[in-house]
């Protein structure tokens, strides 16, 4: 099987403006796509915008723990602090904060991390941030692979797009990208509408940019992220409330009420276009050491 569409190389280009390895990526998924039935031009539009959100055009494929004291303090309040670890002992050790916050011991809800390591072995990688032995060990099955081996694997382009598509795959989205809903694409690939308004923007592009111009009823982000545990992903975004959103606020000289709205966002991109960060509205590593100091 193969794209029932003329899919070009100059067009992944211009939906990932600025990544340099764009022939790899693109023959990666001339390989991988077809495996998963994501061969139309509205579901390939659909694969590369979600995707691209989520990876900041396919630049961001591990995850970033290289957090300082006071970061590690605002995101992962419930594992350090007063009675708990001392967040000083684990600023700039993402392998050691790995290896704690991702180890099903230390967790309320488990990643299959039972092993001494497997926090940092199985952390967040590829295109849809693949994160837990479990997932790992799923996904390599699927594929004949250890969970190691997997590990390994996510960390090229063709796993990193493959691992996305398995995921992909496994939520049953190729019906859905046969219609133009991103925002029920978006529910299900977040577990709410983080981001909706960009996912949106990039997929019109994307369509228009593979032949197939589409018209979508503008929307914007909103904050229906009950299904995401937003505390949990080592990132401050809307939906997010905690004491770290509090010195978030502070920070950013807004009323500190510890519940990241709309409000808090509009503040948080100001901030971010004015400091040369990505005006995403989310406080990762970077914006946070930048911010909090």
């Amino acid at each position: 099987m193969s794209f029932d569409f003329n899919f070009k190389k100059e067009h992944l280009a211009e939906l990932i403006p600025g990544n340099k390895k764009v022939e790899f990526w693109y023959d990666a998924m001339c390989e991988i796509l077809p495996k998963y039935g994501i061969t139309t031009s509205r579901r390939v539009a659909h694969f590369i915008s979600q995707c691209a959100h989520e990876s900041n055009n396919f630049n961001s494929l591990e995850e970033n723990l290289n957090y300082s004291e006071k970061s590690l303090l605002a995101v992962f309040g419930r594992y350090f602090g007063p009675g708990k670890r001392n967040a000083a002992e684990y600023a700039r050790n993402p392998e050691k904060i790995a290896n704690y916050v991702y180890q099903d011991e230390f967790r309320s809800s488990k990643m299959g991390n039972t092993k001494a390591g497997d926090g940092w072995l199985f952390r967040g990688r590829g295109l849809k941030q693949l994160t837990g032995r479990e997932n790992y060990t799923n996904f390599g099955k699927s594929i004949s692979m250890t969970a190691e081996q997997a590990a390994v694997y996510v960390a090229t382009e063709k796993g990193a797009i493959e691992s996305a598509a398995w995921f992909w795959n496994n939520k049953k989205l190729n019906p859905i990208a046969d219609t133009d809903d991103v925002t029920k694409m978006t529910k299900i690939i977040n577990g709410g509408n983080i981001g909706l308004a960009d996912r949106q923007a990039r997929y019109s592009k994307a369509m228009s940019v593979l032949g197939s111009p589409v018209t979508l009823k503008a929307v914007e982000d909103n904050e229906d992220n009950d299904d995401v545990n937003v505390n949990e992903i080592g990132t401050l975004r809307k939906g997010s409330k905690s004491d770290g959103v509090k010195m978030m606020q502070a920070a950013l000289g807004i009323a500190a009420d510890g519940s990241f709205g709309p409000g808090t966002e509009k503040a948080l991109k100001a901030w971010q276009t004015k400091n040369g960060l990505t005006a995403d509205g989310v406080a990762g590593p970077k914006t946070l050491e930048k911010l909090l100091g």
